[in-house]
């Protein structure tokens, strides 16, 4: 097929695109940096510099690949160490969720690009209910915290339009991503004790180790009914369960352990709402429906591997 991959130098797009050529695809990759061609190019792909945000571009450069199939990956976030201001770190990427898709999927109208496959987030479900979530599930009627409101009505956004817009529009709630290039800040603040626990650390994360989410993208592209998909690992977990097993394998002392009113204090409230009250997903949709496993089932055996790596 002909793939168009819009932000293929980021996390995901650096596992992403050399999978897509593997199998056999013409693939299309898109970067904001001129200095990030040569890379799109030995990875086998037609590098196009373009903005996201600029439309007339977008729509130029997709109709001039022409592709079967469109995978939105755009995302502008680099270093990120602190979350007390949500939509000030996601900013770019919120622009990049609401405008950027809104350009990609007008480029998909204008090429006859029937299959849109967009990136989301699987730890926006409703904070109430059991621990673990399907795609049936509610995401949440309001923001973990004041200063998340944008980056949630931005997931909303994306969740929304691609499957009304596209003929074959697929979106994939990602878990927390880990591994080669992903996650290597979160790593840092564990080995300095930077990371606690807190108020008991209920809150159930999901993860999905870099190279498994590349490869239920790519089976994404191949097959699958469109409709939403968690992306996520089969084991989720309480974070006073993984970060302690996390802090271990990565050879730094137990982490600190903080009450909630501390860490609202320290870390801010949508910090506190991930330790505390954050729901986990369930990956059975998609493994059934693109017929995909994660080579890491676990976070524990996944962890491992990345921090020894």
């Amino acid at each position: 097929m002909r793939v168009f991959v819009a932000g293929a130098t980021g996390a995901l797009g650096r596992h992403l695109v050399p999978g897509l050529v593997a199998a056999g695809h013409e693939v299309t990759a898109t970067t904001r940096t001129p200095g990030k061609v040569a890379q799109l190019r030995e990875a086998g792909a037609e590098p196009v510099v373009v903005d996201g945000l600029d439309r007339e571009a977008v729509i130029a450069a997709v109709q001039a690949a022409g592709p079967e199939a469109i995978v939105h990956q755009m995302t502008a976030l680099a270093d990120v160490r602190s979350l007390r201001k949500v939509d000030q770190v996601f900013a770019a990427t919120n622009e990049l969720r609401t405008r950027g898709t809104d350009n990609l999927l007008a480029a998909a109208a204008r090429a006859g690009t029937r299959r849109v496959i967009a990136q989301s987030n699987a730890g926006m479900y409703e904070r109430s209910g059991g621990p673990v979530k399907t795609e049936e599930d509610p995401l949440a009627s309001r923001p973990p915290s004041p200063s998340s409101a944008r980056s949630l009505a931005a997931i909303k956004h994306v969740d929304k339009t691609v499957p009304l817009a596209a003929p074959e529009g697929i979106v994939l709630r990602y878990g927390g991503f880990y591994g080669p290039g992903a996650s290597d800040p979160l790593l840092d603040l564990v080995r300095k004790r930077q990371v606690p626990v807190i108020g008991g650390g209920t809150g159930i994360s999901s993860f999905i180790e870099i190279t498994d989410a590349a490869a239920a993208t790519l089976a994404a592209v191949e097959r699958g009914a469109p409709g939403v998909y968690n992306v996520v690992d089969s084991d989720p977990a309480p974070v006073a369960e993984w970060l302690p097993y996390l802090a271990k394998v990565a050879g730094a002392k137990p982490p600190l352990r903080m009450p909630a009113w501390l860490g609202r204090l320290l870390a801010g409230e949508f910090v506190v709402a991930q330790m505390t009250s954050w729901r986990g997903s369930s990956n059975e949709k998609a493994r059934k429906e693109f017929g995909w496993e994660p080579r890491y089932s676990s976070w524990r055996e996944g962890f491992l591997a990345w921090v020894s790596g």
